[in-house]
């Protein structure tokens, strides 16, 4: 491992779940899926599911912290899980199946700890945070088949994500949540048209179709980044057209039958918004032509990434 990577441990109930939100994140090198903190050695998937090793599923991280911090790491890991959950994490029961955060070292005990009672003083819960923080030991990985299950085997994960409960408790407990009336206030007729009616602004007279800046379009309600001035392109149809998003795991695909047509509805997981539609078209490697309105979006300068908080994004455009 590189001197200027470190390593980051964390356990969240199903491993398969837990490598998606981390794997497409700037500064993350790689996402492996195994066993920690039990007895045995080299145990199996079975064994560890028996709750007779002492093992918790968990996944390692290997990071630049100079691009992506510890502290957003653990950030990003509470938005995955159930803390207040000891007994295991939603349909998942049992030892192996509870939440824990390994600390590779003093530093990344202590930062641990200021998150965990940031999240208490926090008060979006109303059960103690029961998560534990404990020392690293001995990692195991997993079997290959459990590997970036999510990519392999993405239709039985996203049901399963969704079947577990783990996804529903996402959505309702971290998710940007803001009542219609607030909305109303905060955004512009054709803002709010677009993201909660699913509307369809003025090709060619909308804010972006033409923007060629470098930098990266996020979320207008929830400030979740969603695609990058790096894959953008015209597409000659007069809205903003990118061949991938920034993170898959930040958008969801649905079927649209609106207007006597079948499209793909192209919507944001963090505010539920609706943003536009992707088609077959485009010019990258997969065919995808993601089509957004403006009206959805907000556009983060390069050089205001790391003013709004963004800066891992800077690496994009070194």
């Amino acid at each position: 491992m590189s001197n200027q990577y470190e390593l980051a441990t964390f356990a969240g109930g199903c491993f398969w779940c837990m490598v998606e939100p981390f794997d497409e994140q700037p500064g993350i090198i790689k996402v492996v899926s195994g066993y920690t903190g039990g007895h045995k050695e080299n145990p199996t998937y079975e064994e560890v599911c028996s709750d007779t090793t002492g093992h918790y599923e968990a996944i390692q991280i290997t990071f630049d912290p100079a691009v992506f911090s510890y502290e957003k790491l653990l950030e990003l890991y509470w938005q995955q899980i159930d803390p207040t959950d000891a007994g295991g994490q939603f349909n998942d029961r049992g030892l192996s199946y509870r939440t824990a955060i390994f600390y590779h070292h003093e530093g990344q005990k202590e930062a641990a700890e200021k998150s965990k009672a940031n999240l208490e003083a926090s008060g979006r819960f109303n059960k103690p945070i029961v998560t534990e923080i404990v020392p690293a030991s001995t990692f195991y990985e997993a079997e290959e088949k459990h590997q970036d299950y999510y990519k392999k085997m993405s239709f039985h994960y996203n049901m399963y994500k969704e079947g577990s409960g783990r996804a529903k408790f996402i959505r309702e407990n971290w998710k940007t949540k803001k009542s219609d009336e607030e909305l109303r206030k905060e955004l512009s007729p054709i803002q709010y048209q677009v993201t909660r009616q699913n509307g369809t602004e003025p090709p060619f007279q909308n804010e972006y179709w033409n923007h060629t800046e470098e930098g990266i379009y996020v979320d207008l309600i929830s400030g979740e980044p969603l695609f990058s001035s790096k894959d953008k392109y015209d597409a000659g149809c007069g809205w903003p057209s990118f061949t991938k998003p920034l993170r898959h795991s930040e958008i969801e695909e649905k079927l649209d039958t609106s207007h006597g047509m079948r499209r793909i509805e192209v919507r944001s997981k963090s505010a539920d918004s609706h943003l536009g539609h992707v088609f077959d078209d485009g010019p990258g490697p997969t065919g995808a032509r993601y089509c957004i309105n403006s009206a959805a979006i907000r556009f983060i300068p390069k050089d205001k990434l790391k003013e709004e908080g963004y800066e891992q994004f800077l690496t994009l455009f070194e």
